[in-house]
């Protein structure tokens, strides 16, 4: 891959490092949502971002590799293929609507968002949504007071006791 990285954050102990060594430059996310779109075409990805093709190329080749995308062919002579979502490419759309959201929020012209998010609802039709993160588990909003980042059973054993880990997950002496 000739990407330039200037870090790999592929091991680190945490998930929002590890998802930006995958989808954190500014192109990959755009690659992300042409293909919610419906793109699947070299040349069309291309066409509708205005990318290099060398830099789609690149952007398409870590998406194949980190299993976000496959290439499936659609034709044979020459070879050309389709990106393609997978499940865990899929897994992506919350994050690119919270990016949306908080764009729309906090970035949009005075004329309004560009683009909104349109939920179709079995119990209440279809409408203008405003995507929101909420808990798995009691299915509350999760506000930025609401939750506290905490330890999980891959965290590094090695880096438990470092002062900084211990002030950064309000560990005491005694814990």
């Amino acid at each position: 891959m000739s990407l330039m990285r200037r870090t790999s954050f592929a091991t680190w102990p945490c998930g929002i490092a590890r998802t930006l060594d995958v989808i954190g430059d500014p192109w990959t996310p755009l690659v992300l949502r042409e293909a919610f779109y419906g793109l699947r075409r070299f040349e069309d990805l291309q066409a509708s971002l205005g990318i290099a093709r060398s830099t789609l190329s690149d952007r398409l080749g870590l998406l194949v590799e980190h299993g976000l995308l496959e290439r499936e062919p659609y034709a044979s002579d020459p070879v050309r293929y389709e990106y393609v979502l997978t499940p865990k490419g899929r897994d992506v759309q919350p994050v690119l609507m919270a990016l949306l959201e908080f764009g729309n929020r906090w970035l949009a012209d005075e004329d309004g968002p560009a683009v909104q998010v349109r939920h179709r609802s079995h119990r209440h039709g279809e409408h203008v949504a405003t995507p929101e993160l909420v808990c798995g588990e009691c299915h509350e909003r999760l506000g930025s007071g609401d939750v506290e980042m905490v330890m999980g059973p891959g965290f590094p054993e090695r880096l438990r006791d470092r002062p900084e880990v211990r002030r950064r997950f309000h560990l005491d002496a005694a814990s």
